[in-house]
C-alpha cells in the first residue's frame, strides 16, 4: 500500500517537473479502482488520525493500547484500528490512508487532508476543559491554507483548481463535543445558562451553515455532514447518568436530536439552491448509533454498553489508560473506550452509508462519488 503511494507520488512530481504548467491543462490520472482524486476531513476524535499528538491536550490517543489492530500502532486514532474515514477512504479505493493535516505536505495534499481534531467543536471554547485542539473555525482555516498550496502546483489556474475540488468528497463530522464538551459541563461553561436547549442548537446551527458555506466558498461541492451520534447512551453517560426509566441519558440525546433535525434542514436548503452546484448529502449517524446499540447481536456484537478499554463502571468513568489491558475480542464490542467506537463498528458504518441508503439522505456516498 505505501510502495503504491510511493510510485503514484513521485510519478507525480516527475510529471509536473517536464511540464510546469500540466495541472492547469490536465487533471492527473487516478489509481485504479479510485474513484475520486481527493478527500478532505473534517472533525473530532470520532476521526482525527493524529493531529492532536503535537498539541497540548488530555484528548490524544498516541499510546498503546490505542492502534492497538491497526498496522501503524498508535497514530493517534481514537479507536483500536481503523476509524470511519479510514473504511471509507478504503471503499471509495484509496491506496493509503488519508494524511493528517499536521503531516501533509506538498503533492500530498492532492489526495486530500484530514484537519480533525479530538476535543473539537463548531464553537470555539468547545473541548477548552481538555486543552488545546484546533476548532472547526480553525480546520477551515487550515483548508484556506491548504488551498493556497494547492493553487501553487495549478499555476495560479483558479478555474482548473475549482474544477478538481469540485471532484473531490469533503466530510464533515461535528457537534458532539459542543454538548459533551462544552453545553452540558456547567461547571466549566456558561452555556446551559446563556441559552435554552433549542437556542444553543440554533446558535450551533448558525455557527456550522457560516463554516460549511467557507468550505463551498473554498471549492467544497461534494460534501458530508454527519448527524449528532446517541451520545446519551454512550458508556461515559451510562456510567454518570442515573435514571428511572432508561439507563441512557435521555435529556441530552433529546438536545442533539433539535440540532440533527435542524442539520438536515439545511443539507435541504443547501441542495435546494442556496449554494448553487454543491452536492450535500446527511449522515444519520444518530440513527445508526441507535440501531447499533439496540440490535446489536445481529451486528454480532456481544457487548453494547462498555467500553472495551476503560476504567470504572461501563469502562466509561475514565478512558483508555497508558498501557492498559484491553479486552481481548474487539470484535465482539460495539465501544472501544468511553466515547469510540471499536473498528468493526466503524467498518459496519462505513459500508451502510457506502452503498445503502439506510442513513444517508438524499442520496449514498457511492452515488455521491460517482456525480
Amino acid at each position: 500500500m505505501k510502495m503504491k503511494h510511493l510510485v503514484l507520488t513521485l510519478t507525480w512530481m516527475l510529471w509536473l517537473s517536464l511540464c510546469g504548467r500540466c495541472l492547469s491543462q490536465v487533471q492527473p490520472r487516478l489509481p485504479p479502482g479510485q474513484q475520486v482524486p481527493c478527500f478532505f476531513i473534517f472533525g473530532d476524535s470520532l476521526v482525527d488520525n493524529g493531529n492532536n499528538n503535537g498539541i497540548l491536550t488530555l484528548a490524544r490517543a498516541n499510546y498503546r493500547p490505542y492502534g492497538i489492530d491497526f498496522p501503524g500502532g498508535a497514530t493517534g486514532r481514537f479507536t483500536n484500528g481503523r476509524t470511519y474515514v479510514d473504511a471509507l477512504a478504503q471503499l471509495l479505493g484509496f491506496p493509503t490512508y488519508i494524511p493528517p493535516n499536521s503531516r501533509a505536505r506538498g503533492l500530498e495534499l492532492l489526495r486530500g487532508a484530514n484537519y480533525a481534531s479530538g476535543a473539537a467543536g463548531i464553537r470555539d471554547e468547545t473541548g477548552n476543559n481538555l486543552g488545546g485542539h484546533t476548532s472547526m473555525n480553525d480546520q477551515v482555516a487550515n483548508f484556506g491554507n491548504t488551498v493556497q498550496q494547492l493553487r501553487r502546483f495549478f499555476r495560479g489556474d483558479n478555474d482548473s483548481l475549482n474544477s478538481y475540488l469540485s471532484k473531490c468528497l469533503f466530510f464533515s463530522g461535528m457537534g458532539s463535543n459542543d454538548y459533551l464538551n462544552n453545553y452540558f459541563m456547567p461547571d466549566f461553561y456558561s452555556t446551559s445558562s446563556d441559552f435554552t436547549v433549542k437556542a444553543f442548537a440554533s446558535a450551533l446551527l448558525q455557527d456550522y451553515s457560516r463554516q460549511l458555506s467557507q468550505l463551498y466558498s473554498l471549492g467544497a461541492r461534494k460534501v458530508m455532514v454527519t448527524a449528532v451520534g446517541q451520545i446519551g447512551c454512550i458508556p461515559y453517560q451510562l456510567a454518570r447518568f442515573h435514571g428511572n426509566s432508561t439507563k441512557c441519558n435521555e435529556k441530552i440525546n433529546s438536545a442533539i436530536l433539535l440540532f440533527n433535525s435542524g442539520l438536515k434542514k439545511m443539507v435541504q436548503n443547501f441542495n435546494g439552491g442556496q449554494l448553487p452546484g454543491a452536492k450535500f448529502v446527511f449522515l444519520d449517524f444518530y440513527q445508526s448509533s441507535s440501531d447499533l446499540s439496540s440490535n446489536g447481536t445481529s451486528y454480532g456484537f456481544d457487548v453494547m454498553d462498555k467500553g472495551c478499554c476503560g476504567v470504572g463502571k461501563n469502562n466509561g468513568q475514565i478512558t483508555c489508560l497508558p498501557l492498559q489491558q484491553p479486552c481481548e475480542n474487539r470484535q465482539k464490542y460495539l465501544f472501544w473506550d468511553a466515547f469510540h467506537p471499536t473498528e468493526v463498528a466503524n467498518i459496519l458504518l462505513a459500508k451502510a452509508t457506502y452503498s445503502s441508503q439506510s442513513y444517508t439522505y438524499p442520496i449514498n456516498i457511492q452515488q455521491l462519488a460517482t456525480q
